[in-house]
């Protein structure tokens, strides 16, 4: 296959394919592009050069565009956020104005809306499900909390969610085809995913594993370990050298974050878990407001998630991850579906055994929730040949569908007043 072949197949994978993809695309990209431009241009939540993190769900907009994050956690996310906000000072003429705030909303909505290609993508042309199933899932997921608010964001999360679900298309086409996962592909998956934040890397190698025969054939197995290496010396020799090559310093500032993340707090473990790890990402909760400052003087308000103070929250959130585990034991010897749930248990692990970061558990959808969407796709397919048990998926992921839509656009009724009153 000539270059001219493999960057047309390129193009086909990453953007819009058909005329109809191309309509979703440019849907979800006026109506995130709406919300996204009158906060931008009204509202100075979006950055703000006073305010370094968290003036809304923990988000660090000004220090992620500005430097990156920390190089523990975003170990190349500078590079990445270094363009960015170059990108946007051609337009604002160097100012961090409105219409600075601007170009980061745009670039944020046309990922996000990106990712929704890619996961239609890869309901219709991997698991192959009807259009009618597709957009249902679809548009479910449009409504999530974490798409909602990722759409306008600047944050590695953005990014993130883009890049993942692009790659588990990818991985899946070629594993339809029975074809390896190139090393470059893996090199460059390996920098874009894990150096947005390091934990991601992992998800990377997770569709080497269902290569065909690859534990069966040593030297498949051994192209296998190669390509892993190359990939993980790219990416450390990139990480290394942003360092200085100074790996002590990594190792006591990755104490330190866990320390800092890991904290316990008031809420039960349980209630972090469901109401901020699952359902966060999902479903708004109510909101609190803290006080804030920048340990410079300015203070500023934040906005902050409770947990569920009623019935209806949980029992979605039940609802929900029983299709998602229903999926998972109706589908267990499908490899697709084992890829995307190892990928889930990475971050279950992560945040709810290790419990890093739970607390504020509901910024990280980025990293995992497009994995509901899809595995609720896979429930459908496994009932292709059942009209009832369809007929009923239909019914309640329709009924979700919402009383999601209406809890989160009341929300964000209220996130509007909370701008209104304190980010004018």
């Amino acid at each position: 296959m000539n270059f001219k072949q493999k960057f047309s197949d390129f193009l086909k994978t990453v953007f819009p394919e058909t005329k109809f993809e191309l309509v979703l695309f440019l849907f979800f990209l006026t109506a995130y592009g709406i919300l996204g431009t009158s906060i931008a241009l009204n509202y100075r939540i979006i950055f703000d050069d006073r305010i370094p993190w968290d003036a809304y769900f923990s988000f660090d907009n000004r220090a992620i565009v500005m430097t990156g994050g920390g190089y523990e956690r975003h170990p190349l996310a500078n590079y990445f956020f270094d363009w960015l906000r170059e990108f946007a000072y051609l337009f604002s003429g160097g100012r961090k104005d409105d219409v600075f705030r601007l170009v980061l909303a745009w670039c944020s909505n046309i990922a996000i809306s990106l990712s929704l290609v890619q996961l239609y993508k890869y309901l219709k042309n991997i698991i192959n499900l009807p259009k009618k199933i597709s957009l249902l899932i679809l548009f479910f997921f449009s409504f999530f909390t974490t798409p909602i608010l990722l759409s306008f964001t600047p944050e590695t999360y953005t990014y993130t969610l883009l890049f993942l679900v692009l790659f588990n298309y990818y991985a899946a086409l070629k594993l339809r085809k029975e074809e390896k996962i190139p090393a470059t592909a893996l090199a460059l998956t390996g920098i874009a995913i894990g150096g947005l934040t390091i934990t991601n890397i992992v998800k990377v190698y997770i569709p080497l594993l269902f290569e065909k025969q690859v534990f069966r054939n040593w030297k498949k197995f051994g192209n296998l370990v190669l390509r892993v290496l190359i990939s993980v010396s790219v990416f450390l020799l990139l990480f290394f050298y942003r360092l200085d090559f100074k790996v002590l310093n990594l190792l006591n500032k990755s104490t330190q974050q866990y320390e800092k993340f890991s904290t316990h707090k008031v809420t039960p473990i349980w209630d972090m878990i469901v109401s901020w790890f699952f359902g966060g990402n999902m479903l708004f909760t109510s909101f609190t407001l803290r006080d804030y400052h920048n340990k410079k003087g300015f203070e500023f308000k934040a906005l902050f998630m409770e947990t569920y103070s009623s019935v209806l929250p949980y029992l979605f959130v039940a609802v929900i991850l029983s299709l998602v585990i229903w999926s998972y034991a109706k589908n267990f010897r499908n490899k697709f579906v084992q890829i995307l749930m190892i990928s889930f248990l990475v971050d279950i692990l992560i945040h709810t055994v290790l419990k890093f970061g739970l607390h504020t558990s509901y910024i990280y959808g980025g990293h995992f929730i497009f994995i509901v969407p899809l595995m609720i796709g896979w429930l459908f397919f496994s009932y292709k040949d059942s009209p009832k048990t369809l007929s009923s998926l239909y019914v309640i992921i329709s009924i979700s569908f919402f009383y999601l839509a209406i809890t989160n656009v009341f929300r964000m009724v209220e996130f509007f007043n909370f701008l209104e009153k304190y980010y004018r």
